[in-house]
């Protein structure tokens, strides 16, 4: 077991049913809706310049990429050799995708070859360069989870494929080389219902959170140590509170996915998928096909329990400042070195990661 959350059997022991409500559920409601805008794959721009804050250095070692076989193994389902899906949360409490920001980001790589998934986890308040805006307000930087806002039709800033998502993508890959080939954007509302649907959630919490402002006797936003039954409003609240900041928020979304998962493995819910599905139908903002929704079905069939990886960038990477921002004001943001995080991202990229001393444990408590 290493520290890129591999965590034991009763916690990641999903398979499946895991990659399929991550990947698959939202997109077979998303399947043929309205929502769905196709942009082309967003492929990465030339590297952006940053000028860093200080922040601490960290000696970085390469863990071992795989021997090549001789033959090459062609990818299973008719699919690429791997590809690579943005999941985005989008914050928006309408049931659209006109406008919100982006309160989860998570670059999915899925191999079909081996096959196997990992989900790298973006900071939302990482300060980024955010391309092609500049005609509004002066805009050229910008939280990370802005530039799915700025894209979407509420701001219309971008002019390209794809709305917010395509924003969001191009943004990536103009800070990080990254690509993105698809991507799967769900909204407040939806997740909610679709918690709510399942009959909630049983979470199990290694530590209390706190979400309430001080005087505050809202039990809805205290969450105790243990294990708690959910419905969706709090399953919603869980995953965006952050009073820790923006990692611990990060944890928390781990720990109510895999609790959805788990839910999804009663037999009682499992027979009721195909009308869930239908219930949901368009629900989400997707440009996966269906022969690419196809593909990532058969490869769902053939996962086993230690296929699925949760990483994300050591916290002591990044450091909090304050920027005067032309839409939210005076606000706090991560700075980074991002020759440091393009490390890691290459590495991602490759089906590896990068190990350190230091290195952040999602499931470790804050």
């Amino acid at each position: 077991m290493t520290r890129t959350d591999r965590h034991p059997l009763p916690r990641f022991g999903l398979g499946a049913l895991f990659l399929c409500f991550l990947l698959l559920l939202p997109v077979m409601l998303g399947c043929g809706a309205l929502n769905s805008v196709i942009p082309p794959t967003i492929t990465p721009t030339a590297s952006s310049t940053h000028t860093p804050s200080a922040t601490p250095t960290q000696t970085l070692t390469p863990t071992p990429t795989r021997t090549p076989t001789p033959t090459e193994i062609p990818p299973l389902c008719g699919g690429p050799r791997v590809m690579f899906i943005l999941l985005i949360g989008s914050d928006h409490r309408n049931n659209n995708y006109n406008a919100g920001l982006a309160d989860a980001i998570r670059l999915v790589r899925v191999d079909f070859v081996e096959p196997r998934v990992q989900l790298l986890a973006f900071p939302r308040d990482l300060y980024v360069e955010i391309p092609g805006i500049e005609s509004h307000h002066g805009i050229t930087h910008g939280k990370l989870n802005q530039a799915y806002l700025y894209g979407n039709p509420g701001f219309a800033y971008f002019d390209g494929p794809g709305q917010g998502a395509g924003l969001l993508s191009l943004t990536l890959a103009h800070n990080f080389d990254v690509r993105s080939d698809h991507y799967l954007a769900i909204n407040l509302q939806t997740f909610s219902h679709i918690v709510d649907a399942l009959g909630g959630i049983d979470v199990q919490l290694p530590y209390a959170i706190d979400g309430r402002v001080k005087g505050s006797k809202d039990s809805n936003r205290y969450f105790p140590a243990g294990r708690q039954h959910l419905n969706g409003y709090r399953a919603m609240l869980l995953a965006r509170m952050r009073p820790q900041g923006d990692f611990q928020r990060v944890r928390a979304q781990n720990l109510v996915l895999l609790a959805i998962a788990e839910k999804l493995l009663s037999p009682g819910v499992i027979s009721r998928l195909p009308e869930l599905l239908e219930a949901f139908r368009g629900s989400v903002q997707t440009d996966l096909s269906p022969v690419e929704i196809g593909q990532l079905a058969c490869l769902a069939t053939m996962f086993d329990t230690q296929k699925i990886e949760f990483l994300g960038f050591p916290e002591n990477l990044f450091t909090l400042s304050r920027v005067q921002d032309p839409i939210l004001g005076n606000t706090s943001v991560y700075n980074a070195d991002f020759e440091v995080l393009k490390l890691y991202v290459k590495k991602f990229e490759e089906g590896s990661w990068l190990k350190s001393e230091d290195e952040w444990d999602p499931g470790l408590v804050p």
